[in-house]
C-alpha cells in the first residue's frame, strides 16, 4: 500500500486509541485524526505540562476519555459503546526512573492494565484489529552489539522492563489461549521499539525534554550518561510502524500472533552524538557532563528490525540527523508559536510522509 493511500484506508474507521495524552499517543492522534478517522482516546490523565495533547487542542478534535486502564469496568464500558475497528494500546509508565520510585504504579498500569485491554479484546462483538506497544527493554539486555530479535529471551531487570517483558507474556498468553483462531474476531500483534525523539515530547528523565527544558530557560543540561547508546529514532517513523503493522495485519492474518520489532537502520548513537548534532541546529546549547547514576540503566541497547523489513515492507524514512533536525525544528518553533502547534505537527507529519514517499518509490 502507497503511503498517500493510508489516509483513505482508516477514513471514517473507528480507532481507539490508549494512551492518547502521551507524547506517541498524541502524534497517532493527530495522524489518524487527519486521515479522516473516528478517533477515541483513552488516558488516565495529561501526563506532563507542558502537553502536545493539549497544545494540538485534540480534545476539541477526537473523542477523549480519563478513563484508567487498570478499571476493568469504565475500559470495558467504553470498548462497548466505541465498538472500535482497530485498537492501538500505548498507555504506559514509560519511565525507567519512574519504576524505582513508584514500582507498583508501574506494575499495575503496565501489566494489569495490558490484561485489561486484552479482556476487552476478547469480549469484543466484531472484528478488530489490535496493535500491543510493548518496549525494547523488555527483551534480556546482555550488553552485546548484535541486534535483539523477537525470540530472544524476554527478562527485564528493572521494574519498567519487567513490567514490559511480562506485558508482553500476557499478550502471547490470550493469542495462544483466546485468539489463536485465524478466522477470530480479533488479530493481535505485539509491537517493540526503542528510544524514540521528537517535537511535543516533555517527560521526564529524558534526553531532548531535559535539554529543551534547561536550554530555554539559557541554562547548561546536567548529562549522566554520555556514553550510553540507544536506537535513535523519530516519533513518525515508529507510528508509521505501528500503522503499517495495523495494515498488514489486518491484510495478512498470518501476521497474527506476531511481533515485530521497530528500530533503525544505522548503528546506535551515543548521548554524546545526539548532543552534538543538536548543537548543530542550536548553536548556544550546552551541558555538563555529571558522571553519577542513582539507578542502573542500561548503556547498550539495539534491535534486530528485518522482520518487520520483510513482512510489513517497514523502513525508516529520516537518517540520524534529519530525525534531531525535525526535533529541533518542532522545539524551537514551540518556543516562539505555542498557538500554531496543531498546523506546525500537522505541517511535519505532511513532510514525513514526503520524504518517506520519495524514499520507498
Amino acid at each position: 500500500m502507497k503511503i498517500k493511500k493510508i489516509k483513505s484506508y482508516f477514513k471514517g474507521k473507528k480507532i481507539l486509541i490508549t494512551g492518547h495524552t502521551g507524547f506517541k499517543g498524541s502524534w497517532l492522534s493527530l495522524w489518524m485524526h487527519l486521515s479522516g478517522a473516528k478517533v477515541l482516546g483513552i488516558s488516565d490523565s495529561i501526563p506532563t505540562k507542558p502537553s502536545h495533547f493539549e497544545l494540538l487542542k485534540l480534545n476539541r478534535k477526537i473523542s477523549s476519555k480519563i478513563i484508567d486502564i487498570t478499571n476493568l469496568r469504565r475500559l470495558r464500558k467504553a470498548f462497548i459503546e466505541f465498538n472500535p475497528d482497530y485498537v492501538f494500546h500505548l498507555a504506559a509508565q514509560a519511565i525507567v526512573k519512574t519504576s524505582y520510585s513508584q514500582p507498583v504504579k508501574t506494575w499495575k498500569t503496565n501489566l494489569i492494565g495490558t490484561v485489561n485491554i486484552l479482556e476487552c479484546l476478547r469480549m469484543a462483538n466484531k472484528k478488530t484489529v489490535a496493535v500491543m506497544i510493548t518496549s525494547d527493554k523488555a527483551y534480556q539486555n546482555l550488553e552485546i552489539k548484535r541486534g535483539y530479535k523477537e525470540k530472544d529471551i524476554l527478562k527485564g531487570t528493572d521494574p519498567y522492563g519487567a513490567s514490559k517483558s511480562s506485558a508482553d507474556i500476557a499478550i502471547n498468553s490470550y493469542y495462544h489461549s483466546f485468539f489463536s483462531k485465524k478466522k477470530g474476531k480479533v488479530l493481535i500483534a505485539t509491537a517493540r521499539a526503542g528510544n524514540v525523539i521528537g517535537g511535543g515530547d516533555w517527560s521526564p528523565d529524558r534526553i531532548i525534554p531535559d535539554c529543551i527544558r534547561s536550554w530555554s530557560k539559557n541554562k547548561k543540561v546536567i548529562i549522566r550518561s554520555p556514553n550510553s547508546t540507544r536506537p535513535w529514532q523519530h516519533v513518525l517513523d515508529i507510528i508509521y510502524g505501528y500503522v503499517r503493522l495495523s495494515i498488514k495485519l489486518k491484510q495478512n492474518p498470518k501476521l497474527h500472533g506476531e511481533a515485530f520489532n521497530f528500530g533503525p537502520d544505522r548503528k546506535n548513537f551515543r548521548v554524546i552524538d545526539i548532543l552534538n548534532k543538536m548543537k548543530v541546529y542550536w548553536p548556544k546549547i550546552n551541558w555538563n557532563i555529571v558522571k553519577q547514576k542513582k539507578f542502573k540503566e542500561n548503556t547498550l541497547l539495539h534491535l534486530n528490525s528485518s522482520k518487520s523489513k520483510k513482512f510489513l515492507q517497514w523502513r525508516t524514512a529520516l537518517n540520524f540527523s534529519n530525525s534531531v533536525k525535525f526535533t529541533i525544528e518542532w522545539y524551537k518553533y514551540y518556543l516562539t508559536n505555542k498557538k500554531n502547534i496543531y498546523y506546525y505537527s500537522s505541517k511535519q507529519i505532511s513532510r514525513y510522509v514526503a520524504i518517506l514517499e520519495k524514499k520507498i518509490s
